[in-house]
């Protein structure tokens, strides 16, 4: 249960960064959604690894086979499978680690919790496992197509120096995921200057969900903006979220509170949330990834005996883990709001009348 996600629009995936595959199984998903495979296909390649210099060089085509749920290019109501499958890995890369902790990693809390873990790239605590969610994410946009809702994400912070003017278009095209092409080169440098020192690098990643209907969400344990920031945390190298204006810690209620007229909200604060239930503006979110922990420098740590070691990694790994993981991001605020408007269709008699009567 604990490597699924979500009520209705539910998905389980599986697979290690080094074993033999990985995939996903999504369960809920309506019958007669059209079922695009060459965007699936696409997306999937928006989170590949090895396509420029800012990400990881280990070279996957990540191409999906969807093994079941799908008929004649429509859903069909029953749990669509789907499995990528590895080719690239190095396991050799990792033999000289296998008993080390790598600093920043999960590798500590895995051996302690388990007594055992799979060393060759983090196995299941590798990143390699958000290609399973992005094919999930896929699946929940081509549920989100039919309702016109649309999800889009950028870079809007790395190195402490932020975006001023945000642009989702631009970013579509830019190889950091930029939201601001002023700031684009600037980052880039850092970036460079980052790998070059065999160093990493944090980011931060905006998100916005435009067209959501109101009334998304659960009270009180199951609200919208909790479950959405539940969803971001669990990727990888996020440490934090913030659902709407980042700086609302600092004003005062007269300040921050969404005043109402005849045509709505005359401002958007909340981030689209209001009482864990959105509003109908956009759902705006801001997620906050640490740099990479694979950094090829000496680092102190301790073997499985305990035994003082220094460490020295091998392998390929993204100088900056939020680009790759905004593409995650995306995916995983489509299953949230998949999740929610199938769960939000129950809510009122008058939907259960209109489907029976």
């Amino acid at each position: 249960m604990y490597n699924s996600f979500g009520e209705i629009f539910r998905f389980t995936t599986f697979g290690e960064s080094h074993g033999k595959a990985i995939g996903v199984v999504i369960d809920g998903v309506p019958a007669g959604v059209d079922f695009d495979e060459e965007f699936l296909i696409q997306e999937l390649k928006r989170r590949r690894p090895g396509q420029n210099r800012f990400a990881t060089q280990r070279k996957e085509d990540d191409f999906p086979e969807v093994l079941s749920g799908v008929f004649e290019g429509k859903t069909t109501g029953t749990p669509i499978s789907i499995v990528i499958f590895n080719k690239d890995q190095k396991s050799k890369d990792y033999s000289n680690i296998k008993d080390i902790f790598r600093p920043g990693h999960a590798d500590f809390t895995y051996f302690n919790k388990y007594g055992i873990r799979d060393y060759r790239g983090g196995g299941r605590s590798s990143a390699r496992e958000t290609a399973a969610r992005v094919a999930a994410g896929a699946v929940a946009k081509m549920i989100l197509k039919e309702f016109n809702i649309e999800i889009e994400a950028g870079i809007v912070e790395i190195g402490g120096i932020r975006a001023q003017n945000l642009d989702f278009d631009f970013a579509k095209n830019s190889p950091i995921l930029a939201l601001d092409k002023e700031k684009e080169k600037i980052w880039m440098d850092l970036i460079d200057e980052a790998r070059k020192s065999h160093d990493s690098l944090g980011g931060v990643v905006k998100l916005k969900i435009k067209n959501a209907p109101i009334g998304l969400g659960e009270p009180i344990y199951y609200k919208l903006d909790n479950i959405m920031a539940s969803a971001m945390i669990s990727i990888n190298a996020v440490k934090g979220v913030y659902i709407g204006n980042t700086n609302a810690h600092k004003l005062k209620g007269s300040e921050n509170n969404d005043q109402i007229g005849k045509n709505g909200f005359l401002s958007n604060n909340s981030g689209g949330v209001l009482g864990g239930i959105s509003n109908g503006e956009d759902i705006e979110l801001e997620i906050y990834f640490k740099p990479t922990p694979s950094i090829f420098q000496t680092q102190k740590s301790i073997d499985i005996k305990g035994n003082e070691v220094e460490v020295n990694l091998k392998g390929r790994h993204d100088p900056i883990v939020a680009i790759r993981g905004a593409v995650v991001a995306e995916s995983m605020a489509a299953c949230v709001i998949a999740d929610m408007l199938m769960l939000n269709a129950t809510r009122k008699i008058e939907n259960l009348k209109k489907i029976y009567f």
